[in-house]
């Protein structure tokens, strides 16, 4: 069965022994919420001494000027910059050359696709609508 305690307390002393703990408790718990409550510390702080926030947002927003303002320096080799402009020309004349060349060959194998072409329609493989 149950042991009994050794504690000879009558019900009304346990009853206020337990409220004195719970409103120990409380206050306890209340102080840990005020300290984990970080907003609201901020907020007392800025109220308290206002000037040390305002440098310090001062002193952020200029460093993020000035990554975000601040130019990537790119060394380019003097040979490899004048090697790249002649490939980039020698690119162009190629491509303006095939174009030309594409200009005046397609009649030609236009032609040749139709004679090609023109030899299978004949035949009549796949029914009266050519399908």
């Amino acid at each position: 069965m149950a042991k009994k305690s050794g504690n000879n307390k009558s019900d009304a002393e346990l009853k206020e022994q337990i409220a004195r703990s719970r409103e120990d408790l409380a206050l306890r718990l209340n102080r840990v919420r005020e300290e984990v409550d970080l907003p609201s510390k901020i907020r007392r702080s800025v109220r308290r001494e206002p000037v040390p926030w305002i440098v310090g947002a001062i002193a952020i927003g200029l460093l993020v000027t000035a990554v975000v303002t601040r130019k990537k320096k790119v060394y380019v080799d003097a040979k490899s910059g004048a090697r790249s402009k002649h490939a980039l020309l020698e690119a162009g004349f190629v491509l303006g050359a095939l174009r030309i060349a594409a200009s005046l060959l397609k009649p030609v194998i236009m032609n040749l696709v139709e004679k090609k072409l023109g030899s299978y329609s004949g035949r009549g493989r796949f029914g009266p609508k050519g399908f």
